[in-house]
This record gives C-alpha cells, sequence and structure tokens, in this order.
C-alpha cells in the first residue's frame, strides 16, 4: 500500500473498482452488500496476511472477489446483529 498516507485516502483511490463490484453484485441480485463491506472483507481477510501490495494488486483483488464469499461474509454479519438485538432484547 506504498504510495498513501493512509487507508481512508487508498479507499478513495479504489472507490472506482469498489463501485464497479457494488455494480456487478447488483446486476446479479446481491443488493445487500455495500462498498464499505467489500472493502473491510478485502481488508480483514486477505490484504492483512500479504505485504506490498500494489495498487494493481488490490484492484485486481476488489475486481476477482468471488461474489459467493462477499455474500457470505455479509450474512454472517448480519446474523451476528440480530443475535446481539435478540440477546440485548431489542428484537
Amino acid at each position: 500500500m506504498d504510495g498513501f498516507s493512509s487507508l481512508e485516502e487508498l479507499y478513495n483511490r479504489v472507490t472506482p473498482a469498489l463501485n464497479s463490484k457494488l455494480k456487478d453484485l447488483t446486476r446479479v441480485g446481491v443488493n445487500y452488500v455495500q462498498k464499505a463491506d467489500i472493502w473491510n472483507y478485502l481488508k480483514n481477510n486477505l490484504w492483512s496476511k500479504k505485504k506490498g501490495l500494489t495498487l494493481g494488486e488490490i484492484v485486481n483483488d476488489i475486481m476477482t472477489v468471488p461474489n459467493a464469499e462477499l455474500e457470505m461474509y455479509v450474512q454472517n454479519l448480519m446474523a451476528k446483529e440480530v443475535r446481539t438485538r435478540e440477546e440485548e432484547g431489542v428484537l
């Protein structure tokens, strides 16, 4: 992630790729995944294990991450949120 002073700056730089992936997901009927979900999934599950990523590698990862992996990631997040609300008596 060389050349970027913060993750926010990098996020802003790859926003077009995130938008493109989001459109791809929407095209196949996945409407509940958001840009931040794509970013967080890759940041926490793929990029945290790599060193010296280039901008090209990051964009490639965004474009090629399997839709099913993103769906499962977001569904798990949503399920955890529901369970937490149930435990707190919110639902």
